[in-house]
Order: structure tokens, then sequence, then C-alpha cells
């Protein structure tokens, strides 16, 4: 009896909730790879993965999400230098994502959250190294959304097209007021192409709720880094990406909670 369940759940309308599960963890290694690799403009295919400290090539069998890392012990096969944190973490934050998404959702919107959900994280990473928001993770993601309200919901097509719109703008326009009152940037141009992206997929609605979503966030963080006996001036500033990216995932979500 027990086998019949198993195949119906792993075909029918619960197929996609395995899918997105499985898929997670190497939807992550890719991710991995795009953070890594396109703030230095590397090719994100063609370029082998290697060892950073021996330069030694991957083979398929240093290559399987989180279970490689484990079998290694997080070091070189070759080498035996130790690999770090990275790849494992962004493939644990990958299906982290896909298990939200499969205990809040159902059928083809576990899909929708999960491509939002691991391109907010590629996004919110790489601005976290590296202070940037790359137009071509950004701009497509603008697209994305309103591909998906053209889709699936063509009645919020507007309101989606109008969210894209005013979030760059509103957001540019904090800017030029920022810059104009302390003399120095305070927000940068990918900040508003996100924030542009996120109103395409939560709509003009939506936004007043992401901004608020990522201003606690970033309070929160303030906190924490004083906590950790970080000391936070005038002056300091912390990335507005990673905030961005996590309130436009929970906006998304909020229908389905």
């Amino acid at each position: 009896m027990f086998g019949p369940q198993l195949l119906d759940r792993m075909t029918g309308p619960e197929a996609a909730a395995w899918e997105a599960v499985l898929v997670a963890p190497f939807v992550g290694s890719f991710l991995g790879v795009v953070i890594r690799r396109l703030p230095e403009g590397r090719p994100l295919a063609w370029e082998r993965s290697r060892c950073e400290a021996c330069g030694a090539a991957l083979g398929l069998r240093d290559l399987v999400p989180i279970v490689s890392w484990l079998a290694q012990r997080g070091r070189c096969r070759r080498c035996h230098a130790r690999l770090g944190w990275f790849y494992p973490a962004v493939e644990l934050a990958a299906l982290g994502i896909a298990l939200v998404a499969v205990a809040v959702d159902s059928g083809v919107d576990i899909w929708l959250d999960c491509v939002l959900g691991w391109w907010l994280l590629a996004l919110g990473w790489v601005d976290a190294r590296h202070w940037l928001l790359p137009d071509p993770l950004t701009l497509p993601l603008v697209v994305a959304g309103l591909a998906t309200a053209l889709a699936f919901e063509p009645d919020r097509l507007s309101d989606r097209a109008l969210g894209a719109v005013a979030g760059y703008l509103g957001l540019r326009i904090v800017a030029y007021f920022y810059r104009k009152l302390r003399g120095r940037d305070g927000l940068g141009g990918g900040d508003a192409k996100l924030l542009a992206a996120a109103g395409a997929w939560v709509g003009a609605t939506g936004l007043p709720q992401v901004v608020l979503f990522a201003a606690l966030a970033g309070l929160v963080a303030a906190a924490c880094l004083r906590l950790s006996g970080v000391r936070l001036t005038a002056a300091s500033v912390l990335p507005f990406g990673p905030l961005l990216a996590l309130a436009t995932w929970l906006v998304w979500l909020l229908p389905t909670l």
C-alpha cells in the first residue's frame, strides 16, 4: 500500500514539492558559481570549477551539492586544503527556500516562490559580498515579474507594471535628495532596480510593505552588529540589497501565510 501512495505523491499534484526540494541544492550550487563569478566578469558555464588552493579541476564526485562537502569533510580531495563554508551555505539556503515554499504553497506556485526566492538569494548575497547589484540579475527579474503577471495574474499586470515604475523612481528620488542633504551617495542605482523588480512581483500595493520590512530588517541587523561589538556611527552603511531581497520575498509569500 505504501508503494502506490508514494508513487501517486511523486507523480500527482504534490510532484512539484518533491521536485523543488530535490533540485534546490543543485540550484544552490549554481547560484554559488553566479555569486562568485558574475561580479568578477568570469564565465558562468564554460569555466571548470577548481580548488582555490591547488587549482585542481573538480570532478563530478566533488560537485554533488552538500554531500561532496560532507564526504570530504570540507577539504579538497587532492591537496586537503579547507574548502570553506561558502558553497554548502548557499546550497543549504536554496534548500531552505524550497522547504518554506513547499510548506506554504502548492502546485506551480511552489516553483514561482522558489524561482523568486533563489533569484533574490543570489542578488542579496552578491550585494553583501561586493556592494553590487548587477544588471544581468536585476533587470531580467523585472521582466520575469511582469511575465509572471501576464501568465498567471493578467488582471494584476497594470498594478505590477506600476509597481516596477514606482519602485525605481521612488528610490531614485530618495537617493537624489539624500545626496543633496548629506553630500554623499546613500543608495545605488542597483537598489532602485531591485525595488523595481520587487514592484514587478508584488505590485504597487505591496511596495510600502517591502520598504517597511526592509527598514525593520535593517534595524534588526544594526542591533545585531551593535550587540556583537561592532561600533556604528552616522557614517556607517549597510548593503540595502539583502534587506530588500528578504523583504520582497516575505511580501510575496504573505498572501499564502
